[in-house]
């Protein structure tokens, strides 16, 4: 105990002579669970009454082309460690994957992980779980709500469990207000990653919401979401904390819309549609079109990140670990190959371009506007799309943003390009590690 505190100790000093543990943002992620890329006013939404977070477009950046991944534990392991799936492992991540709790950690930041982790198979393997992957405190859930009941756990141990999935919302919200006002340390800063269990599959809202909204009980969800997003919010502005956190608010993948799902599925509220909405896009959750992977993404840092600005620049989750190196004073691992790059020069209106590929799952590779799928696309059984044909299919997004005019028989050149682009990404490390950057 006394060398980790001689350690941290000297790592302030040094951050503080070199003039970075003044620049150290406090981070607070909010990370929603199969909400749809349209489920906000600020997205488009008519239905769902969204005035918290619709504020927050205002004060920050809203991005229309964020990616993260298309299903639960792959996107929780690449927003953890920068790092694709295909070498991150989803669901289960091992041990020796570096995330960056354990890199700010170390930098001189307090840490704390509230909600749904998803990346220890679900099961409590402890150096895989959040205390042994960074995070100074946990409490949450290791899996999700599939079968309508939860079991949580305090840092290692046990703590309860619950069947009533409309408390959840708040009870995240009020664990994550408590620990800024009650476990955080004034003098450091901070990393709180808020990963909620909602929207997930059997969704419902607290007696407060439920019936309220025009969207039925999927927007009594929503609803609710934004309200308590709102009173966390809020917390942040009474410990005049606003002005120094990066606030990235965002989900895991796109919505489960999909009738061969919907049409099996048991244990939801009668009557309820439990699943959120792609607009433009195409599919939904488990899938390689866009809906599967391009989800809501607002950033705010006042001062710093442009406020009322919209940005079409492709950027992702995986992309959080090298961004917070250069804004929280760590170093990026260079024992691994990291797929994200560092996109603070985007965040802070310094560009306007951000990434130059994304890859997709066993799927295919964008390319600034040009999107390929591979003929066997990797598709999760309930995304398959009973009439889609094994074919290359490629799209230009910048004009067909739900992907229904394919241009692989007109452009086979481009189409050659992707698929070695793809599996260049796919080699790991025979990637140039320049290759993404603008």
């Amino acid at each position: 105990m006394m060398t980790q505190r001689i350690v941290f100790c000297l790592t302030l000093m040094l951050l503080t002579v070199t003039g970075a543990a003044a620049e150290q943002p406090n981070i607070l992620i909010i990370f929603t669970d199969d909400q749809g890329y349209a489920d906000l006013g600020c997205y488009g939404n008519e239905k769902n009454q969204t005035p918290r977070l619709d504020q927050l477009a205002k004060e920050g950046t809203r991005f229309t082309c964020f990616y993260a991944q298309t299903v639960c534990g792959p996107s929780r392991s690449a927003l953890l460690t920068g790092r694709y799936p295909i070498r991150s492992k989803g669901w289960g991540m091992p041990a020796s994957e570096i995330t960056f709790a354990e890199l700010m950690r170390e930098s001189g930041y307090q840490t704390a992980c509230i909600g749904k982790w998803d990346v220890s198979n679900r099961k409590p393997i402890v150096d895989r779980m959040p205390n042994a992957q960074g995070f100074d405190y946990y409490f949450g859930t290791l899996g999700a709500n599939d079968s309508g009941g939860v079991s949580f756990h305090e840092n290692n141990e046990e703590a309860g469990s619950t069947r009533d999935m409309g408390s959840l919302t708040t009870l995240y919200t009020d664990k994550a207000i408590a620990y800024l006002k009650e476990r955080r340390d004034p003098e450091r800063p901070f990393l709180l990653y808020l990963a909620h269990t909602m929207m997930h599959t059997v969704i419902d809202a607290s007696e407060r919401f439920r019936g309220k909204s025009a969207g039925g009980l999927y927007g009594d969800v929503v609803e609710e979401f934004d309200f308590e997003t709102g009173r966390l919010l809020d917390t942040l502005d009474e410990l005049d904390l606003n002005r120094d956190t990066l606030v990235i608010y965002t989900s895991d993948n796109g919505p489960w819309n999909q009738p061969k799902y919907t049409e099996k599925k048991k244990g939801h509220p009668e009557g309820s549609i439990f699943w959120g909405e792609a607009g433009p896009l195409r599919n939904g959750k488990g899938s390689c079109y866009e809906a599967g992977y391009r989800v809501p993404c607002i950033v705010r840092w006042p001062d710093r990140v442009p406020g009322n600005r919209v940005s079409d620049a492709i950027f992702a989750t995986i992309d959080f670990l090298p961004t917070f190196a250069t804004l929280c004073g760590f170093e990026v691992p260079k024992d691994r190959r990291i797929d994200g790059i560092d996109q603070r020069d985007l965040l802070l209106g310094n560009r306007e371009t951000g990434r130059k590929n994304f890859y997709f799952h066993e799927a295919g590779v964008r390319q600034g506007k040009w999107k390929y799928l591979i003929s066997d696309a990797f598709f999760h059984g309930y995304a398959v799309e009973r009439d889609r044909k094994k074919v290359d299919e490629l799209y230009d997004l910048q004009t067909d943003i739900g992907e229904q005019a394919n241009l692989a028989g007109k452009y086979p050149e481009k189409v050659s390009n992707l698929r070695a682009l793809m599996q260049v990404i796919e080699a790991g490390d025979k990637l140039d590690p320049t290759a993404n950057r603008r």
